[in-house]
């Protein structure tokens, strides 16, 4: 250390308000350039040089009050004859040596750390290093709390704990190679800091080996998470992996703080596949019950268990199935790691096809539920009450058959194959159970019932008085009403009812949603015709529809029909692509304003048969979009959705018995297709059923048509799983849905907020290592009222001192006690103070909001984790 740098050290001191400096220079290193050392202010004197007596008389006495700057060499008095003892005492002492500089410059106070630091003096070489590790060392630091500090440094990490350290080494592990050694662990050896490293492992996890090495610590480390997460049901082969129960507390928060970590957690899921590997993990699992395993966490092997176990669960248990014990671990395990879809999917981690596999396991167990509910089918007494049933629950069975095969198909396309078996059982559940039920007690009713001749129901609109019901009255109010008609080719009644309830959970936004008779045959042409203003529809000799005489098909010919009512029509492409600005001219001339959408039937009569559910899941959301647009931006406070159309699809393609037995077109044909025949002066079949379009579409003229009965084709020419044009409910069944713009204090009601939640019990006093928390919401989950997924833990201060785990309260139930939810938190193994208040925190996954703060105390018995 050269003069210069002396004199710095020696003038912060007497800034930092010293009086007295002891400099002490043992070998006098120092002693020749004592003579041109000059700190303004400061007197220096040799104590050599000087009577001790004199001296001391001179710092209390004489010159009390200025700055000394005290210099000594040689060996130190004793004490019986040191007359500068007390000054010593009071005096900064000050040393010009590396290693005494080195503990001045990081602020440490205790001496006897001189030789610790000395032996760090290859990290200490680098100044740049030094700057790095002083930013973590506080005064009272330890040899231990110096040495995290320099791995700190070493490894980047912005805390010293054990545990941030591990977790950053260990991410440095090349996970195709667990044996190389990581760059960063070279480091630590070459500085001199892998003996303290493995000690305080050993000190904190238990890890205590004749020759550790990070691979066997990583493996023991993820073994002891999973043997913990099983209480108790560890295999055998894999019990002598275990660390000791003191550590395995802290292995246990260790691992679950690295899994939440949204920087490091991309290692541990490549890490944690290569142990599972080393360890032959896959051999191990098959005599775990699902309930043993639901709690696991640590490998994505256990997940793929899980989800193959629950299913064959459902498979098992189709005929008695427990919903809600399938809804617990479904939820539990896309509230935890691997399925989480908050979470970003990665090779190691396809935690979006995980989250699907669930969410299409869930679907099929409340489909099998549903189907419990009606052990004979479906005995209805009439057309009426039959329809009445089906936009009421029935539809729902379309509803769960959509969601399970969207989901299991957006799994598979990730490449996740294991719902092959529980497909095929929900396909012959879905084709012959459901719609074979369906098709016979329906067409039953039909025949029963004389629907045919009359086409009307008591109490249910028919579509082709659309006009008339929805838009006409609103148009009546006063000159300055506008109107809104987004119809969406193809949109059926089940995805309506998905339609309205996301409607319902937006601000501003009051929808309702009710059915209308859809007209027969169940097509396009038909159906879109039957939408527009008109007084009367008919037919042209070569099956065009017309709106009062004037032609129907395509947007210019219904901007025609639309501007007898200052009205006009858009593509709902056109209309979303417009700017606020060009919107708002674009309405203005008009009062009545249609939106086309074509998005299902588009995809699916385009050889796209098999995306027609990722079809109707983008029309849902697409339509809320619309909605919200018109809302939002052009102000619109009046807007309706439908359909021209419902239809049937199934993924299995049809055999020939849902082919149609009537092989000849009969006379007078008009337009053929799979699922309707028009026609003139045609004759009746018992294959099909026969009515006129004068009835069912209220068309003048003498236009007939056959549809097939059921959901037979007349022929499979193009695609022939989607399809639509006959008399099942779910091609007939439109939906409706109204929406207006709610302002003032009817604005304020509509505010969305997530379910409130709350910790049971009022005081909480923690004695043992592993603690169950019991939650509730305070509500039941509704349109306006959200779901709420929050990460728990127990913390001191701004750190956690258990593993973080996730919650998700999304319960619709009015049955309270199905409200709760249940947590497992693991306190690291370390020393609790009983009369400080620690604090268990729930933040909002989302937002990290705290949704609840509450006090704990934690008192551990001395031998808890023994």
């Amino acid at each position: 250390m050269d003069s210069a740098q002396i004199k710095s050290n020696l003038e912060r001191l007497f800034a930092k308000g010293a009086r007295v400096v002891f400099w002490r220079d043992g070998d006098g290193e120092f002693e020749e350039m004592l003579s041109s050392l000059k700190i303004d202010g400061v007197e220096l004197r040799h104590i050599g040089e000087v009577p001790a007596l004199a001296l001391k008389s001179e710092l209390e006495l004489e010159s009390a009050g200025v700055p000394f700057l005290l210099y000594e060499k040689g060996r130190v008095p004793d004490p019986e004859t040191d007359w500068l003892l007390d000054v010593r005492f009071y005096a900064e002492p000050f040393a010009a040596d590396r290693s005494t500089m080195i503990l001045r410059e990081l602020g440490i106070l205790e001496q006897a750390l001189r030789d610790h630091v000395a032996a760090r003096g290859k990290f200490f070489a680098s100044k740049e290093r030094l700057a790095k590790a002083q930013k973590f060392i506080e005064p009272s630091d330890d040899a231990a709390a110096i040495d995290r500090a320099l791995m700190a440094a070493i490894l980047r990490t912005e805390q010293t704990d054990i545990f941030s350290l591990v977790r950053a080494l260990l991410h440095t592990i090349d996970h195709d190679n667990l044996d190389a050694t990581p760059t960063t662990w070279l480091e630590i050896e070459k500085y001199d800091l892998a003996d303290s490293f493995w000690t305080q492992v050993r000190d904190t996890f238990g890890f205590d080996e004749a020759e550790p090495s990070l691979k066997s610590f990583l493996m023991r480390l993820l073994i002891t998470d999973f043997a913990r997460s099983l209480d108790g049901a560890c295999p055998k082969a894999l019990a002598h992996l275990v660390l000791p129960s003191k550590g395995a507390s802290n292995a246990v928060v260790c691992v679950g703080q690295w899994r939440d970590s949204a920087r490091l957690h991309e290692s541990y899921d490549a890490l944690s596949a290569a142990v599972a590997e080393l360890v032959k993990l896959g051999d191990h699992l098959g005599d775990l019950d699902i309930d043993e395993v639901a709690e696991a966490r640590t490998f994505l092997l256990t997940e793929k268990y899980i989800a193959s176990r629950l299913r064959d669960r459902i498979i098992d248990t189709a005929e008695t199935i427990n919903l809600e014990a399938i809804r617990d671990i479904v939820t539990r395990r896309q509230n935890g790691y691997w399925a989480n879809s908050r979470l970003p999917s990665s090779h190691n981690a396809p935690r979006l096809a995980l989250d699907q596999v669930y969410t299409a396991l869930m679907s099929a167990a409340e489909f099998l539920d549903l189907r419990g509910k009606y052990p004979t089918g479906f005995n209805f007494k009439d057309g009426k009450a039959f329809f009445d049933a089906y936009v009421g629950e029935l539809y729902q069975f379309d509803q769960l058959y959509r969601h399970f095969c969207d989901a299991a198909d957006s799994a598979e396309a990730e490449g996740w194959d294991i719902l092959k078996a529980l497909r095929d059982k929900i396909e012959d559940a879905y084709g012959n159970w459901y719609l074979g039920h369906l098709a016979v007690r329906w067409g039953e009713a039909l025949d029963a019932g004389g629907l045919l001749d009359t086409w009307r129901l008591p109490a249910v609109d028919s579509q082709q008085h659309f006009f008339k019901r929805n838009l006409q009255p609103r148009l009546d109010e006063a000159d300055d009403r506008r109107v809104y008609v987004v119809i969406s080719d193809a949109f059926r009644y089940e995805a309506g009812q998905e339609l309205l309830q996301e409607l319902n959970g937006r601000y501003r936004f009051s929808a309702t949603l009710k059915p209308q008779l859809g007209v027969l045959p169940s097509y396009t042409g038909l159906g879109m015709a039957s939408l527009l203003p008109h007084k009367t529809l008919s037919y042209t000799d070569a099956g065009a529809v017309m709106a009062d005489d004037m032609p129907t098909s395509g947007l210019a010919n219904r901007q025609k029909i639309l501007a007898k009512v200052d009205g006009t029509a858009i593509k709902a492409d056109d209309f979303m692509a417009m700017s606020k600005s060009v919107g708002r001219e674009f309405i203005k001339p008009y009062r009545v304003i249609y939106i086309y959408h074509n998005q299902i039937d588009q995809t699916a009569d385009t050889g796209n048969e098999e995306k027609t559910f990722a079809a109707v899941r983008n029309t849902i959301a697409e339509l809320g979009n619309i909605v919200a647009r018109i809302v939002n931006t052009l102000n619109g406070n009046y807007v309706v959705v439908t359909a021209d159309h419902g239809f049937l699809f199934q993924e299995s393609a049809p055999t020939e018995s849902d082919k149609n037995s009537i092989t000849d077109k009969p006379s007078g044909t008009v337009i053929s297709k799979k699922r309707y025949l028009l026609g003139k002066s045609l004759s009746h079949h018992a294959g099909a059923y026969h009515g006129k379009t004068s009835v069912t579409a209220s068309a003048n003229g003498d236009m007939e048509f056959w549809v097939p009965r059921g959901t037979n084709r007349f022929h499979f020419v193009g695609g022939s799983r989607f399809i639509h044009g006959g008399a099942m409910p779910q091609e007939i069944a439109v939906p409706v849905i109204q929406i207006t713009q709610l302002k003032g204090k009817s604005a304020v009601k509509t505010r969305t907020r997530s379910v409130g939640i709350s910790l049971l019990g009022s005081s909480l006093k923690i004695t043992t290592s592993r603690y169950r928390f019991k939650f509730i919401q305070t509500e039941a989950v509704s349109e306006r009222i959200k779901p709420l997924k929050v990460r728990v833990a127990i913390y001191d201060g701004d750190d956690p001192v258990t593993n973080v785990e996730t919650l998700s309260f999304d319960n619709d139930s009015s049955d309270m006690n199905e409200w709760r939810k249940e947590v497992w938190l693991t306190l690291a193994s370390r020393t609790f103070d009983k009369k400080r208040r620690y604090q268990l925190i729930a933040r909002n996954a989302e937002t990290d909001v705290e949704e609840v703060r509450m006090d704990v105390t934690i008192d551990l018995a001395f031998d808890n984790d023994f």
